[in-house]
């Protein structure tokens, strides 16, 4: 499946609706503005994983305030990934999704 170029909120979508057909737990603050800076996009959670997800489009760059979200997170365990709306970057969305608690 090849990752059409688009807005964030398609991208966001797009990734949800994958997760959920792979039946992951799946959070996405809805009004942002109401959260602490930074916070990823994506929380997910399957078995024994955690992924957290910040979804990029364009020429977009992370913020600080995400980089130390998603650091944060990932010394407390999870998976973090920082993810552009290529097709290269959708290969991998997919890999992370598909993947078991084993890494299979």
């Amino acid at each position: 499946m090849e990752a059409p170029a688009q807005t964030e909120a398609s991208f966001q979508r797009q990734v949800k609706q994958l997760a959920e057909t792979l039946r992951w737990l799946y959070y996405h603050t809805h009004r942002s503005q109401f959260s602490p800076a930074g916070f990823p996009d994506i929380i997910a959670c399957k078995g024994s994983r955690q992924v957290a997800a910040e979804l990029k489009v364009g020429r977009n760059n992370l913020t600080a305030e995400q980089y130390f979200w998603l650091l944060a997170l990932h010394d407390a365990g999870a998976e973090v990934y920082v993810w552009w709306d290529t097709d290269q970057d959708w290969e991998e969305i997919q890999r992370v999704f598909w993947e078991d608690d084993n890494g299979h």
